[in-house]
């Protein structure tokens, strides 16, 4: 066999391991891909057939309730009466008898002013006035004797009641620079010293009865034909902010505000303790929360707020109903929503009574989720009360 024969052989030979090769690269790629293939579609199976875990939720039941009518406002605290005491002469401090802060009761002395001059004054007025009765007397037994004439018997009179009112008006002098507390009360800071030259109308100290309270407050003029006196009224205040005070209107004024367009309205509060007493938990020019409740009460339809979902695209609950197959799932309902109330919220549009809400959980839920409903949940009330404990 020649070169050119045994060459063209080995070459066949070559052509024909490397088509065997191949052969079996593509049957082992072949089968490969056929498992793969079955693998893939037993995936796609189990994962069509495979269900979601049910979200666990509470519910409530959507219903009507009855909520009183209200105005709001914001006033401003006053004492039943108060007043800053002040003198009535000028004269100097001698004597206090307070130190600030304590209870005094009406007629109780705080302020003595010095009287060394009036009491001079009344020691010569006395005098004439015995002078003058005395001469008053021998005039009448002479009058009565027809010794003198009538008009003596007139001036002597006269000078009498003289030198009696001279007198009365020195005691009157002395009795008001003896400064006494008008009603009951609270006194406020000490505003003078003993020593100190007082001067008519100066301030001494602040005198507040607390109890009862007053709160002054404006309300829109529309609101006239709605209040009354003896309309209930609740105070609260951050001063007390554990504690709801209630009144009653007793003064509605007889103008309206032209720049404000309201109308001024005072109520009067019962800030007794539980244990009786009046303690100043308010005191007068404090802010304060005003509720003035009306009469007439309006149905509403409610949900607590955690069964609203908040969005900026518009706020929405998800109803709790069965679907076609019997199962459980919620239904994203958009609603628009009123007044709040505590931990409720009242729904203008979009919902109607009978339905049944998610509650809690809401954020976990989504249109046509399957949810598997658990009793319990957390508590709503309309007057929330802060957990101290």
């Amino acid at each position: 066999m020649s070169d050119n024969d045994a060459a063209a052989a080995q070459l066949k030979l070559m052509k024909k391991r490397i088509a065997l090769s191949l052969l079996g690269l593509l049957v082992v790629i072949g089968i490969l891909g056929g498992v793969k293939a079955l693998q893939i579609k037993e995936l796609i199976a189990a994962g069509a057939e495979a269900v979601p875990p049910k979200t666990a939720v509470t519910a409530v039941d959507v219903s009507n309730t009855s909520w009183e009518t209200t105005f709001k406002a914001i006033g401003t605290l006053e004492a039943a009466q108060g007043v800053v005491i002040t003198a009535d002469l000028p004269g100097r401090v001698s004597q206090l008898f307070f130190d600030g802060g304590e209870r005094v009761s009406a007629g109780d002395v705080l302020v003595q002013q010095e009287t060394s001059t009036e009491d001079a004054q009344m020691k010569a007025a006395e005098s004439d006035l015995v002078l003058a009765n005395s001469n008053l007397d021998r005039v009448n037994r002479l009058f009565n004797s027809k010794v003198v004439s009538r008009s003596e018997y007139d001036s002597a009179r006269s000078q009498a009641s003289a030198a009696q009112a001279q007198l009365d008006n020195i005691k009157a002098s002395l009795a008001k620079k003896r400064i006494v507390a008008p009603f009951d009360g609270r006194l406020g800071l000490r505003l003078v010293d003993i020593g100190q030259d007082l001067a008519q109308g100066v301030g001494i100290v602040s005198l507040q009865a607390f109890d009862p309270m007053r709160v002054n407050f404006s309300l829109p003029q529309q609101a006239l034909a709605s209040i009354a006196d003896g309309l209930q009224v609740r105070v609260t205040t951050d001063a007390v902010p554990d504690r709801v005070f209630n009144g009653r209107i007793t003064a509605i004024n007889t103008e309206i505000d032209s720049s404000t367009r309201t109308v001024r309205t005072q109520a009067t509060l019962d800030v007794t303790a539980d244990d009786g007493t009046s303690a100043p938990a308010l005191l007068p020019g404090m802010y304060a929360s005003v509720e003035v409740v009306l009469p007439a009460t309006r149905e509403v339809l409610t949900v607590p707020l955690t069964s609203v979902s908040f969005a900026t695209y518009g706020d929405s609950v998800f109803i709790v109903e069965n679907d076609e197959n019997e199962q459980t799932v919620v239904r994203q309902q958009f609603v628009q929503l009123g007044e709040r109330r505590g931990d409720f919220v009242e729904v203008t549009k979009g919902l109607e009574a009978g339905l049944q809400v998610a509650n809690d959980g809401v954020f976990k839920l989504r249109n046509g989720a399957p949810v598997n409903v658990m009793e319990g949940g957390s508590e709503a009330s309309t007057k929330p009360q802060p957990d101290n404990s």
